[in-house]
């Protein structure tokens, strides 16, 4: 990979306009893309080099067939950050996770997260990275101790190894002594989420990837959760969040990227993001994020409802 990542963090990246509506406060009046100056000077979107990210990609990008998922996609994303993923349903948000974690090969571009190249090195970037994607299929037949120490072993820790951290991590998202011999098959929703998520961290991954992880849970497994990826940040791990619950997002990300129709809209912190948008720096992400995807039109009444 060559040239500097995007950096947003000295200031809000902006990047195609994804409205009319929105056009004029995100892009130029071309719709070209432009680049907030940072407090140094510099476009916001060039970084200083590619040891300070955990996640990188450059021009990222994903066709099936005649369909553009991901379009040159361009994203930095430090060590111990809470990154905000965001974009409305067919943005190119999953696609996107599955490239950076290995799991799809780019039609074009690049991408490096936790110093290995998504495409030369899948194995080695795998023993990097954790993974909780929306819908959580698994081995049901197993106990959740089964499933965790089983996951252990893969990864190549010693039985005594992987059922210590497995001890471990049921105790912090909470599965009783009980439900943890319970099989999957018999665990509610949220049960399956923490479950899922205690495996994608057991061996310890420098980046973890969350695709809808609150998604059908209620709001105790969610604060079971919160707690537990609020500390792994704390540690230096990377948590790239992707979620429609926006009122999550605002209370946990440090930085937050939009995307829609498979291009990146915008990308900072949340004020340099209201700033950009020309929003007030109390506007909720809701008001933001509506505003920059062009939604939120009275789309007409229905005359026979009611």
């Amino acid at each position: 990979m060559s040239g500097p990542p995007p950096d947003g963090g000295a200031g809000a990246q902006t990047g195609g306009a994804p409205s009319d509506g929105a056009r004029s406060n995100i892009a130029g009046s071309d719709g070209a893309r432009s680049n907030i100056a940072g407090s140094d000077g510099a476009p916001s979107n060039v970084a200083r080099s590619d040891g300070e990210y955990s996640v990188v990609a450059r021009g990222l990008t994903k066709r099936y067939g005649e369909k553009l998922a991901v379009d040159a996609l361009d994203l930095a994303v430090r060590p111990g950050e809470f990154f905000g993923f965001l974009g409305p349903n067919g943005a190119g948000k999953s696609t996107t996770i599955r490239m950076l974690s290995g799991l799809a090969r780019p039609t074009a571009g690049s991408a490096v997260v936790a110093g290995f190249d998504v495409v030369a090195d899948p194995v080695a970037l795998k023993s990097r990275i954790g993974i909780l994607p929306e819908e959580v299929n698994t081995y049901e037949r197993l106990s959740g101790w089964e499933l965790l120490v089983f996951t252990g072993r893969m990864h190549g820790l010693a039985r005594a190894e992987a059922e210590e951290r497995a001890a471990d991590l049921l105790r912090v998202v909470e599965i009783t002594e009980d439900d943890r011999h319970r099989m999957v098959v018999d665990y509610s929703m949220g049960m399956r989420k923490k479950t899922a998520l205690a495996c994608a961290l057991i061996h310890a991954p420098r980046v973890l990837f969350l695709d809808e992880p609150f998604n059908g849970i209620d709001a105790v497994t969610g604060d079971a959760l919160r707690r537990v990826l609020v500390r792994l940040t704390g540690r230096g791990v990377t948590v790239f969040f992707s979620s429609h619950v926006l009122e999550v997002v605002e209370k946990l990300c440090s930085r937050i990227a939009i995307v829609h129709k498979g291009r990146l809209a915008v990308c900072g912190t949340l004020d340099e993001i209201r700033a950009a948008t020309g929003h007030a720096p109390d506007a909720p992400l809701h008001d933001v994020f509506v505003r920059i995807v062009g939604g939120g039109e009275d789309r007409g009444d229905i005359g026979w409802l009611g």
